[in-house]
């Protein structure tokens, strides 16, 4: 399938209403939409998981492309996806084309697959930082990660919005699953005051903590 192909069954799949809707959604104007649903987007992406050179080569002028492209390596075994880790990170520019992007290969290769989280951690581009927190989010909240989940966070640059986010949902996360972990974490109030009551704000809205652990964390909100 050429370009112009992949164009042409992108836009047989369009729905203009959830166009305008996902539009609202992305809050970025420079994103280009066509107004494909995801489930479709990843159907077409299945077809060129033997063909991910000449998907990539493909131009990153709409929206659904770029997540095809994504989506299309996230379906690869591991050894192969890892090729191309550099290059689909780098096409990110959204927070739903990062979200999305959460390649289940990864589960099981999490101590190999760290120095790539901890590089994308540590750079300037917010979607570079993003994808490296809800990586872990995805992956690796337990206990085994902990120190390095709440290392991670504390050095993420929360001035950008996006990644005060996903430090928060990644915190609020980890409240859930490893509760005294980041209780201890959020007690040390290394974070920001905004991102810090976020992550408290996000894990009370959880259902799967009990009221009294809700109380005791909105009473340490700074």
């Amino acid at each position: 399938m050429h370009y112009q192909q992949l164009l042409t069954e992108l836009e047989s799949c369009a729905d203009e209403g959830y166009k305008a809707f996902h539009k609202k959604l992305l809050k970025n104007d420079n994103v280009k939409l066509m107004g494909v649903r995801i489930p479709v987007m990843r159907k077409i992406a299945k077809k060129y998981i033997d063909s991910i050179d000449e998907l990539l080569t493909f131009p990153d002028e709409f929206y659904e492309v770029t997540f095809i492209k994504l989506t299309a390596v996230s379906m690869l075994k591991y050894e192969k996806f890892i090729l191309y880790i550099d290059r689909c990170v780098a096409l990110i520019d959204n927070w739903a084309t990062c979200d999305c992007f959460a390649p289940k290969c990864i589960k099981s290769h999490r101590n190999e697959f760290m120095p790539y989280i901890r590089k994308y951690a540590g750079q300037n581009g917010e979607f570079y930082q993003r994808f490296a927190l809800t990586t872990l989010l995805h992956f690796y909240v337990e206990d085994d990660y902990a120190e390095t989940i709440f290392a991670l966070s504390e050095r993420s640059d929360t001035s950008l919005y996006y990644v005060h986010m996903a430090v928060a949902w990644l915190i609020a996360e980890a409240l859930v699953k490893i509760y005294d972990k980041a209780k201890s974490f959020l007690l040390e109030n290394t974070l920001d005051k905004k991102t810090h009551n976020k992550a408290i704000q996000k894990a009370c809205e959880s259902f799967r903590l009990s009221n009294d652990q809700k109380n005791y964390l909105k009473g340490i909100k700074r």
